[in-house]
């Protein structure tokens, strides 16, 4: 696909059209692109997955099952993989569009961008295309991420939430972000009361509710095909040793 075709597309979508997103108090956008390496490039958009958290993967969930909406963010993916400069020039353009629009009407903005990915937008952003988000005053940004890294990286950055995601294989890493008081996002097939002591809220009740604390278990509960995972990626409350009911 040439670079044209790729430039006439838009990055962000509403969030009204994600079930959790929907639930937010404040005008929210979401990005979606193919997850793990699947792009025509065969980069990995999703480097710290696990099998389980691949199996598990959200993306065919809702408005991901039609065919369109599947090819739209392999192509807004591809674009990423081809023209990674102008893909982030445009979505900084985008951004600042809709966060010009928020501030015109007197309102907060959320923005999600990795809403099926787990890239480091807000650096790529600030060094390749010029965006400092926080300068935008009105604007809040939000991620879930398995990269322990980037999860303690940010954690004391203003506009920039990140909670730390549990898998099958980073137990050792949610010991250390409970340590450090970083939001640990948990799968469970139903909500315990705690998780290694630490209360759990619930995470799905909103996708802005990790902005609203710290240091706590953002419990979530197994969709899609995670209902079927035997991979340990979700954690069953009556078998775990952590969990109290």
């Amino acid at each position: 696909m040439t670079l044209d075709f790729y430039s006439k597309k838009k990055l962000l979508a509403n969030g009204s059209t994600n079930a959790k997103t929907v639930k937010n108090d404040i005008r929210t956008f979401i990005m979606y692109m193919s997850p793990s390496k699947a792009n025509d490039k065969g980069i990995d958009v999703c480097g710290h997955a696990s099998q389980g958290c691949i199996d598990a993967c959200l993306n065919s969930a809702g408005m991901g099952v039609f065919s369109n909406v599947q090819k739209a963010r392999r192509d807004k993916t591809n674009y990423y993989a081809y023209h990674r400069r102008e893909f982030l020039d445009h979505l900084a353009r985008e951004i600042n569009n809709k966060h010009k629009m928020a501030v015109r009407r007197g309102e907060s903005i959320a923005f999600r961008l990795n809403g099926t990915s787990d890239l480091d937008f807000v650096h790529l952003l600030n060094s390749k295309a010029n965006l400092d988000i926080s300068k935008l005053e009105k604007a809040v940004f939000y991620d879930y991420t398995p990269n322990l890294h980037r999860a303690m990286r940010y954690r004391d950055i203003d506009h920039y939430t990140v909670a730390f995601s549990r898998k099958e294989d980073n137990e050792d890493e949610v010991d250390v972000a409970i340590a450090n008081k970083l939001n640990v996002a948990i799968v469970f097939d139903e909500f315990p009361k705690t998780y290694k002591g630490v209360p759990v809220v619930d995470g799905d009740a909103s996708d802005l509710v990790m902005t609203k604390h710290s240091g706590v278990i953002l419990g979530l509960i197994a969709k899609g095909k995670a209902k079927k995972d035997d991979s340990g990626f979700v954690v069953k409350v009556n078998e775990s040793k952590f969990c109290e009911i």
